[in-house]
């Protein structure tokens, strides 16, 4: 029995809150080469394989040009959702809408036999009448590779933003090197995803549910366990709730690597910041029961009281303002920039996945991440873990980030660790970390582009009209025959 109380949880009310079986290589096999896009299998890694045979675990290797590496994870935006005007508005090259002449995005949706088309998001900021991620709608949204189903699941997932509302946003992905190509790692919600940037598996979970927090730990365990084990540093600087907290054992493992957010500002003036740093925004969380007893310890929720929204939550996620969350991004980047060991430093910004908005690009076949199937039930959508979820936006920000450009290379969130095993010869975790793309396409490792702070747009100021009742939501224009 689950030691949390056994109340019902929505989403609103939990977190944003045998490997080399068999059976495993063919699923192992399609996956890797689908992902790749080859017509024959590529040389497959196992689970468990380091980048770097001949070296020691846990030495950095030099593969990057970077001592630290900073992930800022966000909630619940697809890439066309927030960067579909971008070809328009600094970056060209990105993937985005499809416009007219006049320079009007002319995607759509069917919706009741007539045409959902994208529109502006204005007004209330953050309060869509959306589709939800959950494994169900996300199916429906991506139809088979149609991407056709955004607009059944809710109007508001047609919406989308531009640079008047999240200008700081558009100035990075204009900036610096912006993936075109980089999907969530399943098409779900927080949890399942996040457990993918943590332990490249989601161990059969497909939904944000509190039973999860202390239950279907990896077998091969996290990038934090790992890291802990060969003496590579790391923190998460946190908040008001750490992300590490939905595996629960992480936190017990490890306690004194969970810190206030307050100490990375001072770490990155002091330059004396972890090899990884996991930076976690204001979530909107209040502390969870354990046990029938308040815990020592915040159990990430994501509520709103009633229908007034929190005037302090910075992931994103629908109905927050999200220009708080463009805000806390923009105080990471500078922190990185202007601190001393700018020259090397990695910090990556991206999302945990699409939270049901629209993006006009097929997710490709993924590689199993193991032989443990999702834990469907029979209303679920059928499917598995060799299908990536919707894209999301990413960008890496570096002084050997590719200047104003973009990368085509397939990635998701094990991309990160990857990276992290190349860089200090860490043993992957599943097949689908040791077989994801690296960031070293994001880099030109030939020369420093930014050697120096350089000036980014300013973030929004949040609308004060936000801070208030919050009676519904708007609506989106009538479809278009």
């Amino acid at each position: 029995m689950s030691p949390f109380d056994r109340r019902t949880y929505d989403r609103r009310t939990i977190l944003r809150a045998g490997m080399r079986a068999a059976a495993a290589l063919p699923f192992a096999l399609n996956g890797v080469a689908n992902a790749a896009g080859a017509t024959d299998a590529p040389t497959l890694r196992w689970p468990d394989s380091v980048p770097y045979p001949s070296l020691p675990l846990g030495v950095k290797t030099g593969a990057f040009p970077f001592d630290h590496i900073v992930i800022a994870m966000m909630e619940n935006h697809s890439f066309d959702n927030y960067l579909g005007m971008l070809p328009l508005r600094g970056q060209p090259k990105a993937d985005g809408f499809t416009f007219n002449k006049a320079g009007e995005p002319i995607n759509w949706n069917p919706l009741d036999g007539e045409r959902m088309p994208v529109y502006h998001q204005s007004g209330a900021v953050g309060a869509q009448d959306t589709g939800s991620q959950s494994w169900n709608d996300s199916h429906q949204q991506i139809n088979g590779g149609a991407m056709n189903g955004f607009a059944a699941t809710g109007p508001g997932s047609m919406g989308y933003y531009t640079d008047e509302d999240l200008p700081f946003y558009y100035s990075l992905a204009s900036t610096f090197c912006l993936a075109n190509r980089w999907f969530c790692s399943t098409p779900a919600q927080t949890y399942p995803n996040r457990r993918f940037l943590m332990s490249a598996t989601a161990q059969g979970i497909i939904s944000t549910d509190i039973d999860n927090v202390t239950t279907n730990y990896p077998p091969n365990g996290t990038i934090w366990d790992l890291m802990s084990k060969h003496n590579v540093s790391w923190k998460n600087y946190f908040s008001d709730a750490p992300t590490p907290i939905i595996m629960f054992d992480t936190v017990l493992k490890h306690p004194l690597n969970f810190t206030s957010i307050a100490e990375f500002y001072i770490d990155a003036a002091l330059g004396t910041l972890p090899a990884v740093s996991l930076v976690d925004c204001n979530m909107g969380a209040i502390v969870g029961e354990l046990s029938g007893k308040i815990t020592p310890l915040p159990i990430p929720t994501f509520s709103t009281i009633g229908n007034v929204l929190n005037n302090t939550a910075e992931s994103e996620e629908h109905p927050e303002d999200i220009q708080l969350g463009e805000a806390f991004m923009a105080k990471i980047t500078s922190a990185v920039m202007t601190g001393p060991a700018w020259h090397r430093t990695l910090l990556v910004w991206l999302y945990d996945e699409h939270g049901g908005y629209y993006d006009h690009v097929t997710p490709p076949r993924a590689p199993a991440p193991d032989t443990k199937l999702p834990m469907l039930s029979a209303s679920n959508a059928p499917g598995d873990y060799t299908l990536y979820g919707p894209r999301i936006p990413a960008v890496v920000i570096s002084p050997y980030s590719k200047p104003h450009e973009v990368t085509n290379v397939v990635h998701d969130h094990t991309s990160v660790l990857a990276t992290i095993e190349q860089q200090w010869n860490l043993p992957a975790l599943t097949f689908r970390d040791a077989n994801a793309a690296s960031l070293i396409d994001f880099l030109d490792t030939s020369k420093m582009s930014f050697p120096e702070p350089l000036p980014l747009a300013k973030a929004a100021n949040p609308f004060p009209e936000l801070i208030k009742s919050y009676s519904g939501t708007p609506k989106p224009p009538p479809p278009v025959p």
